[in-house]
Protein backbone atom coordinates (compact mmCIF):
# COMPACT_ATOMS: atom_id res chain seq x y z
CA UNK A 1 0.00 0.00 0.00
CA UNK A 2 3.27 2.36 0.80
CA UNK A 3 4.25 1.73 -2.86
CA UNK A 4 1.11 2.68 -4.28
CA UNK A 5 0.67 5.51 -2.13
CA UNK A 6 4.31 7.01 -2.62
CA UNK A 7 4.03 6.26 -6.51
CA UNK A 8 0.31 8.52 -6.76
CA UNK A 9 2.49 11.30 -4.79
CA UNK A 10 5.17 10.74 -7.21
CA UNK A 11 3.27 11.89 -10.10
CA UNK A 12 0.75 14.40 -8.94
CA UNK A 13 4.16 16.01 -7.56
CA UNK A 14 6.02 15.73 -11.42
CA UNK A 15 3.12 16.78 -13.12
CA UNK A 16 2.91 19.85 -10.71
CA UNK A 17 6.43 20.32 -11.39
CA UNK A 18 5.91 19.88 -15.29
CA UNK A 19 3.00 22.83 -15.52
CA UNK A 20 4.86 24.96 -13.49
CA UNK A 21 7.75 24.52 -15.80
CA UNK A 22 6.44 24.85 -19.17
CA UNK A 23 3.47 27.24 -18.47
CA UNK A 24 5.64 29.59 -16.95
CA UNK A 25 8.27 28.78 -19.39
CA UNK A 26 5.63 30.47 -21.87
CA UNK A 27 4.16 33.10 -19.75
CA UNK A 28 7.84 34.85 -19.44
CA UNK A 29 8.33 34.83 -23.42
CA UNK A 30 4.68 36.92 -23.34
CA UNK A 31 6.10 38.96 -20.06
CA UNK A 32 9.01 40.29 -21.65
CA UNK A 33 7.49 41.34 -25.16
CA UNK A 34 4.42 43.01 -23.15
CA UNK A 35 7.48 44.84 -21.03
CA UNK A 36 8.85 45.60 -24.51
CA UNK A 37 5.54 46.80 -26.06
CA UNK A 38 3.92 44.06 -27.51
CA UNK A 39 0.71 43.21 -25.82
CA UNK A 40 -0.69 40.50 -28.31
CA UNK A 41 -0.38 37.88 -25.08
CA UNK A 42 -1.88 40.36 -22.24
CA UNK A 43 -5.10 41.17 -24.98
CA UNK A 44 -5.47 37.39 -25.80
CA UNK A 45 -5.35 36.81 -22.07
CA UNK A 46 -2.28 34.51 -22.11
CA UNK A 47 -0.48 35.98 -19.37
CA UNK A 48 -2.99 34.45 -17.15
CA UNK A 49 -1.69 31.74 -14.54
CA UNK A 50 -4.99 29.57 -15.36
CA UNK A 51 -2.95 26.47 -16.52
CA UNK A 52 -6.29 25.75 -18.91
CA UNK A 53 -5.11 28.69 -21.13
CA UNK A 54 -1.80 26.85 -21.70
CA UNK A 55 -2.53 23.07 -22.21
CA UNK A 56 -1.41 21.58 -25.55
CA UNK A 57 -2.84 18.24 -25.28
CA UNK A 58 0.41 16.73 -27.06
CA UNK A 59 2.82 18.21 -25.32
CA UNK A 60 1.01 19.09 -21.94
CA UNK A 61 -1.14 15.54 -21.51
CA UNK A 62 -0.01 12.71 -23.80
CA UNK A 63 4.25 12.94 -24.32
CA UNK A 64 4.46 13.09 -20.70
CA UNK A 65 2.13 10.91 -20.14
CA UNK A 66 4.18 8.05 -22.19
CA UNK A 67 7.73 9.39 -20.88
CA UNK A 68 6.33 9.02 -17.38
CA UNK A 69 4.82 5.44 -17.36
CA UNK A 70 7.57 4.00 -20.37
CA UNK A 71 10.08 5.27 -17.42
CA UNK A 72 12.03 7.45 -19.42
CA UNK A 73 15.24 9.39 -17.14
CA UNK A 74 13.46 12.88 -17.41
CA UNK A 75 9.89 14.23 -18.29
CA UNK A 76 9.56 16.56 -20.88
CA UNK A 77 6.86 18.44 -22.67
CA UNK A 78 5.32 21.89 -24.12
CA UNK A 79 2.46 24.05 -23.32
CA UNK A 80 0.72 26.25 -26.41
CA UNK A 81 2.65 29.05 -27.65
CA UNK A 82 1.80 32.15 -26.27
CA UNK A 83 1.55 34.47 -29.04
CA UNK A 84 4.45 37.35 -29.62
CA UNK A 85 4.68 40.10 -32.53
CA UNK A 86 8.03 40.08 -32.14
CA UNK A 87 8.19 42.93 -35.12
CA UNK A 88 6.65 45.17 -32.12
CA UNK A 89 9.30 44.60 -29.88
CA UNK A 90 12.07 44.88 -32.79
CA UNK A 91 10.36 48.34 -33.17
CA UNK A 92 10.39 49.22 -29.80
CA UNK A 93 14.01 47.65 -28.51
CA UNK A 94 15.45 46.19 -31.28
CA UNK A 95 17.06 42.79 -31.71
CA UNK A 96 18.45 43.19 -28.57
CA UNK A 97 15.36 42.98 -27.12
CA UNK A 98 14.09 40.42 -29.60
CA UNK A 99 16.59 37.82 -27.87
CA UNK A 100 15.74 38.43 -24.80
CA UNK A 101 12.05 37.57 -25.52
CA UNK A 102 13.62 34.69 -26.89
CA UNK A 103 15.36 33.86 -24.19
CA UNK A 104 12.84 34.63 -21.44
CA UNK A 105 11.68 31.49 -20.94
CA UNK A 106 14.96 29.45 -20.43
CA UNK A 107 16.03 32.25 -17.61
CA UNK A 108 12.54 31.10 -16.06
CA UNK A 109 13.63 27.69 -15.78
CA UNK A 110 17.43 28.38 -14.81
CA UNK A 111 16.28 30.73 -12.04
CA UNK A 112 13.23 28.29 -10.72
CA UNK A 113 15.90 25.34 -10.52
CA UNK A 114 18.02 27.64 -8.83
CA UNK A 115 15.83 28.77 -6.21
CA UNK A 116 14.39 25.09 -6.19
CA UNK A 117 18.17 23.47 -5.55
CA UNK A 118 18.80 26.16 -3.01
CA UNK A 119 16.16 25.20 -0.58
CA UNK A 120 15.87 21.65 -1.16
CA UNK A 121 18.42 20.33 1.53
CA UNK A 122 16.71 21.13 4.87
CA UNK A 123 13.71 18.22 3.44
CA UNK A 124 15.79 15.72 1.71
CA UNK A 125 14.42 13.78 5.11
CA UNK A 126 10.52 14.15 4.62
CA UNK A 127 8.65 12.50 7.72
CA UNK A 128 4.87 13.20 6.31
CA UNK A 129 3.10 12.45 3.00
CA UNK A 130 3.23 16.00 2.59
CA UNK A 131 6.92 16.08 3.75
CA UNK A 132 7.63 13.17 0.56
CA UNK A 133 4.95 15.01 -1.56
CA UNK A 134 7.22 18.50 -1.14
CA UNK A 135 10.44 16.71 -1.72
CA UNK A 136 9.92 15.34 -5.03
CA UNK A 137 8.12 17.94 -6.25
CA UNK A 138 11.25 19.67 -5.51
CA UNK A 139 13.66 17.38 -6.90
CA UNK A 140 11.21 17.06 -10.27
CA UNK A 141 11.13 20.55 -10.54
CA UNK A 142 15.16 20.93 -10.41
CA UNK A 143 15.74 18.14 -13.39
CA UNK A 144 12.80 19.00 -15.05
CA UNK A 145 13.48 22.64 -15.11
CA UNK A 146 17.10 22.18 -15.91
CA UNK A 147 16.33 19.73 -18.73
CA UNK A 148 13.76 22.85 -20.46
CA UNK A 149 16.29 25.30 -20.44
CA UNK A 150 19.24 23.02 -21.96
CA UNK A 151 16.77 21.86 -24.47
CA UNK A 152 15.81 25.19 -25.24
CA UNK A 153 18.97 26.28 -26.10
CA UNK A 154 19.54 23.77 -28.74
CA UNK A 155 20.39 26.07 -32.29
CA UNK A 156 17.58 24.28 -33.81
CA UNK A 157 14.54 25.81 -35.19
CA UNK A 158 11.69 26.31 -34.01
CA UNK A 159 13.60 26.61 -30.39
CA UNK A 160 14.49 29.57 -28.42
CA UNK A 161 18.22 29.25 -29.09
CA UNK A 162 17.99 28.58 -32.63
CA UNK A 163 15.83 32.17 -32.24
CA UNK A 164 17.99 34.12 -30.19
CA UNK A 165 20.89 32.99 -32.61
CA UNK A 166 19.09 34.07 -35.42
CA UNK A 167 18.26 37.28 -33.99
CA UNK A 168 21.93 37.77 -32.99
CA UNK A 169 23.05 36.91 -36.74
CA UNK A 170 20.94 39.94 -37.65
CA UNK A 171 22.80 42.29 -35.30
CA UNK A 172 26.61 40.81 -36.29
CA UNK A 173 25.07 40.69 -39.99
CA UNK A 174 25.53 37.15 -40.60
CA UNK A 175 23.14 36.96 -43.62
CA UNK A 176 24.27 33.33 -44.74
CA UNK A 177 23.17 32.24 -41.36
CA UNK A 178 19.47 33.76 -41.97
CA UNK A 179 19.58 31.57 -45.26
CA UNK A 180 20.41 28.65 -43.66
CA UNK A 181 17.76 28.78 -40.69
CA UNK A 182 14.95 29.56 -43.56
CA UNK A 183 16.06 26.68 -44.99
CA UNK A 184 16.12 24.17 -42.68
CA UNK A 185 13.19 25.62 -40.43
CA UNK A 186 10.43 23.29 -41.75
CA UNK A 187 12.28 20.59 -40.90
CA UNK A 188 13.04 21.72 -37.57
CA UNK A 189 10.76 19.31 -35.49
CA UNK A 190 11.88 16.49 -37.56
CA UNK A 191 15.16 16.82 -37.02
CA UNK A 192 14.43 17.08 -33.08
CA UNK A 193 13.07 13.98 -32.82
CA UNK A 194 15.66 11.95 -35.02
CA UNK A 195 18.07 13.39 -32.08
CA UNK A 196 16.15 12.38 -28.96
CA UNK A 197 15.07 8.88 -30.85
CA UNK A 198 19.29 8.84 -30.91
CA UNK A 199 21.06 7.60 -27.53
CA UNK A 200 24.30 9.05 -28.31
CA UNK A 201 23.67 12.41 -30.11
CA UNK A 202 21.34 12.90 -27.28
CA UNK A 203 23.52 12.68 -24.52
CA UNK A 204 26.18 14.41 -25.60
CA UNK A 205 23.45 17.46 -26.09
CA UNK A 206 21.69 16.96 -23.02
CA UNK A 207 25.19 16.82 -21.07
CA UNK A 208 24.88 20.48 -20.04
CA UNK A 209 21.90 18.94 -17.53
CA UNK A 210 24.66 17.19 -15.17
CA UNK A 211 27.20 20.15 -15.36
CA UNK A 212 24.06 22.23 -14.43
CA UNK A 213 22.80 20.03 -11.61
CA UNK A 214 26.50 19.57 -9.85
CA UNK A 215 26.39 23.29 -10.03
CA UNK A 216 23.61 24.43 -8.65
CA UNK A 217 22.68 21.67 -6.06
CA UNK A 218 24.22 22.42 -2.94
Amino acid sequence: MMINNIEIIRIIASVFALAIAIIGHEIMHGWVAYKYGDDTAKLQGRLSINPIKHIDPVGTILLPAILYFTHAPFLFGWAKPVPVNIATVIRNKGYGGAIAVALAGITYNLILATFFATILPPFTHPQSMFGAFFTLFLAQSIMINVVLAVFNLWPIPPLDGSQALLYLSQIMGWRKFGEIYGKIYPYGMVILFAILFVPQLSDILFAPVGWILNLIIP
